[in-house]
């Protein structure tokens, strides 16, 4: 997890949400990850699926019931959309989203027993750092005013 969490610091110092993940298999890194949509203009540049991506590329094959994915956030629906097709074998993260956890907080895809397949989730490991530096990283951009001052496009016609 500190390593994810260094992928996170990263990416954050890149304009990037900070998150980051890393895929272990057989107790060795097999791949790493940090947020790149803002790099990519791509929505789904998330660090879970590049370190998926990266991870089945490794391997050779796309069933990943063998690794742990560890991640300094809990994942979104298509993230763990992501790991349920992969069959990742485990999840183990840091904070929970509150607005888009799909591991647990709003909905758990990942443990959705009408699915093929469940991942074994540990939560909480390192939980208080993940949560600082992602806390931080959105002071920091409300207080540069690139985050929360979306300008109203209500009632802008005509007047």
């Amino acid at each position: 997890m500190r390593l994810a969490l260094a992928l996170a610091y990263q990416a954050g110092l890149k304009g990037e949400i900070p998150i980051g993940a890393v895929a272990v298999h057989q107790d060795e890194v097999i791949s790493w990850a940090a947020n790149e949509k803002e790099q990519r203009a791509d929505a789904t540049a998330h660090a879970e699926m590049l370190a998926l991506q990266r991870a089945a590329q490794v391997l050779g094959r796309w069933r990943l019931s063998d690794v742990t994915l560890y991640c300094t956030l809990e994942p979104c629906v298509m993230c763990a959309g992501a790991m349920v097709n992969t069959r990742l074998g485990k999840l183990v993260y840091g904070t929970r989203d509150a607005k888009a956890g799909a591991a647990g907080s709003i909905i758990d895809l990942v443990r959705y027993p009408g699915l093929n397949h469940q991942v074994v989730i540990t939560e909480g490991v390192l939980r208080q750092e993940c949560a600082d530096l992602l806390s931080s990283f959105f002071t920091d951009l409300r207080r540069d005013g690139r985050v929360g001052r979306r300008r109203s496009t209500r009632n802008r016609v005509g007047g």
